[in-house]
């Protein structure tokens, strides 16, 4: 595996999908080694804990190559297209009977067009995803054998609008355990809860939108009716304009980043999410639950979330409806319990670990056992291949001598 960062399950729910995923390649008694070359940072896991062979790795250095010659993998998954666009060329040089495997997390094409949609104040469109990062990540997706993608809206999205072949594509969600009685039965009830709660990386654009809109439009409204309640923000990475939206006598408190995302969750009576744009599968949901804490977001919060299955609270994009759906989740108790007992539903039948990794397991066997006549068939995978060898590789060259002169 090659990771953009090293994974830091508490931080976000990439972190989190890094190591479901390893979870259950590990399950198969398949030795993983996870390599990076981003800087080290001290909320990454415990690698010797979880039995993961930790490399550092460099970008744009021959260096790579061996390490990757001499490792020989049976399958390298790349986390982001970026991560692909680095490194894939050198696996296909280096270890070609290799599986190679995209982790997309989210469609980034995606995310970025209703970014602008949203910063241009209009719709989102379809044509607003013919952009850059679109071409780079539809190509990556070309290049890999197999692409992992944790949204079905994002899956036919693909198939449907850039014409993607499903053959290339595997859904895989979050991989969760079920939620049984026992769990539940040490949830804190309606009655032993209080305040509103919002999770989110802040280097996520998305959540640092989000939590501006609370501050600006709806927290002010939802204080109006429930003056008693506080909001609780947590989130990794905050900023020093992040801390300045810290207002104590409005009960909007920033608190930093969360030793426990499921503690604060369990303890909040009801979960905010409104965000505006973004793409995958929302890690905040999930966490609120897996907790028990019914949620206020929008369309875009929902977005392949939850099935054919009632919501675990309510939605709403218009900012009135927003705050008044958010009060009447924290007030009503009937609403609230109903709430969460969608989501319990939503865990053991959206996202149920088992069912997920069985498929996963055999579609990876599946093109193990016939990946020389899968690879024939994506032409065009091979095509592009073929000139990103030719272009990215001497242009990497070029920048790893360039490198050398200037020590």
């Amino acid at each position: 595996m090659i990771g953009t960062v090293w994974p830091e399950p508490n931080s976000s729910a990439a972190g989190s999908r890094t190591m479901q995923l390893i979870e259950q390649f590990q399950k198969q008694n398949w030795k993983v080694t996870f390599a990076c070359a981003a800087a080290e940072s001290e909320f990454s896991i415990d690698f010797e804990k979880y039995r993961i062979e930790k490399k550092s790795i460099e970008l744009n250095n021959s260096s790579f190559d061996e390490f990757v010659k001499e490792l020989q993998p049976t399958i390298v998954l790349f986390d982001r297209f970026m991560i692909e666009e680095q490194f894939a060329w050198r696996v296909a040089e280096n270890c070609p009977t290799a599986l190679r495997i995209l982790d997309t997390i989210d469609l980034h094409c995606l995310r970025l067009a209703r970014h602008t949609a949203w910063k241009e104040k209009r719709k989102f469109i379809e044509v607003d995803l013919i952009n850059d990062t679109a071409k780079r990540e539809i190509a990556s997706i070309y290049r890999c054998d197999c692409t992992l993608m944790i949204s079905y809206y994002e899956m036919n999205l693909l198939q449907q609008f850039f014409k993607v072949d499903k053959e290339l594509l595997h859904y895989t969600p979050f991989l969760l355990e079920p939620i049984n009685e026992s769990d539940t039965a040490k949830w804190p009830s309606f009655e032993q809860r209080k305040h509103f709660v919002t999770i989110g990386n802040f280097l996520h654009e998305p959540n640092w939108n989000s939590v501006q809109f609370l501050k600006e439009e709806i927290w002010p409204r939802i204080k109006k009716l429930l003056p008693d309640a506080e909001l609780h923000i947590y989130g990794a990475y905050i900023s020093r304009k992040v801390e300045q939206l810290h207002q104590p006598k409005e009960g909007f408190l920033i608190k930093g980043r969360a030793a426990s995302a499921h503690e604060v969750m369990l303890n909040a009576k009801v979960c905010l999410a409104p965000l505006r744009f973004g793409a995958g599968l929302k890690g905040k949901l999930i966490d609120a639950m897996q907790c028990g804490t019914p949620n206020m977001t929008t369309t875009v919060g929902t977005e392949a979330m939850h099935g054919d299955l009632e919501w675990s609270g309510l939605v709403s994009d218009d900012v009135e409806c927003f705050t008044n759906g958010a009060v009447s989740l924290y007030t009503d108790k009937e609403k609230w319990l109903s709430a969460q007992k969608n989501g319990v539903q939503i865990i053991n039948q959206v996202f149920n670990k088992e069912f997920h990794t069985e498929r996963l397991i055999e579609k990876i066997h599946s093109l193990q056992e016939n990946l020389k006549q899968h690879r024939h068939k994506n032409f065009t995978g091979a095509m592009l291949m073929h000139h990103t060898i030719s272009g990215t590789k001497y242009m990497s060259r070029w920048i790893e001598e360039k490198n050398k002169k200037s020590l």
